[in-house]
């Protein structure tokens, strides 16, 4: 459950797609805007955290090592939005001229490669462009059922199961969630012994002590704790949903 679900072509077409969505939905705001998901984050910093990240990633894939210092504010005279574009144009191109497989520095062991990052910085920007649009109170744009699905995929692999472990942090009762969206099911397992989460087929997730389920893009934003319980559909074990939602904002905060 490490690779990605869509190829990589369609992950750089995403992360471009998105970065100038989310430059464009800066344009002409108050960047002082809060974040209605997230206390204490606002459209500026928002936009700031995505341009800055894109300058982190690229000098992390020249330069092989992860670097100390990186461009994290738009230059004198730089507005937001070019701040974002400025960063994506060259990491665009940098991830465009190597393949998936391409060896390369990052923060999973288990996956080494430029497929890592195209993946994260995909979703990463969805995330974050989405937050951007709900500050300045503009319609959401829409994420694609393929996007949507990979994105659930990689925040129960990369962060409740991978990010957990190297915080060192359990659930404090055994659980098993099935999440079912876009037409995929996946379970995910917490308790004393860590957390874990895979690909399922709908049999194999009957046995499972809560469902998860709703329109592809409610379920996504829930993982990554944009939209409460009201607007997904929850079945079973509440308790064992409430360790999972737990779980997860510890990870991706």
């Amino acid at each position: 459950m490490t690779k990605a679900l869509i190829d990589y072509g369609r992950l750089l077409d995403v992360l471009a797609a998105e970065a100038e969505t989310l430059a464009t939905s800066v344009e002409g705001q108050r960047p002082e805007r809060q974040v209605p998901a997230c206390p204490g984050l606002n459209l500026g910093e928002t936009a700031r955290h995505v341009g800055s990240t894109y300058r982190m990633t690229l000098s992390w894939l020249r330069d092989g090592r992860q670097p100390v210092t990186w461009q994290q504010n738009p230059a004198p005279g730089e507005d937001l939005a070019d701040f974002v574009r400025a960063g994506v144009e060259p990491l665009l191109d940098e991830l465009a001229a190597h393949e998936a497989e391409d060896p390369c520095g990052t923060w999973w062991p288990e996956e080494s490669d430029y497929g890592f990052w195209a993946r994260r910085l995909a979703h990463e920007t969805t995330v974050h462009r989405m937050d951007v649009q709900a500050a300045a109170a503009i319609p959401l744009d829409p994420v694609a059922d393929d996007v949507v699905a990979d994105g659930v995929d990689e925040v129960l692999s990369l962060w409740f199961v991978h990010r957990l472990d190297v915080l060192g942090v359990r659930g404090t009762r055994d659980g098993v969630v099935a999440v079912r969206t876009a037409g995929r099911v996946w379970l995910a397992s917490s308790g004393q012994r860590g957390s874990s989460a895979w690909r399922a087929t709908p049999e194999e997730a009957e046995p499972a002590d809560a469902d998860v389920t709703g329109d592809p893009i409610k379920v996504y934003r829930w993982l990554w704790g944009r939209i409460s319980d009201r607007e997904v559909e929850v079945n079973g074990d509440h308790d064992a949903i409430a360790q999972l939602w737990a779980l997860l904002r510890l990870a991706t905060k």
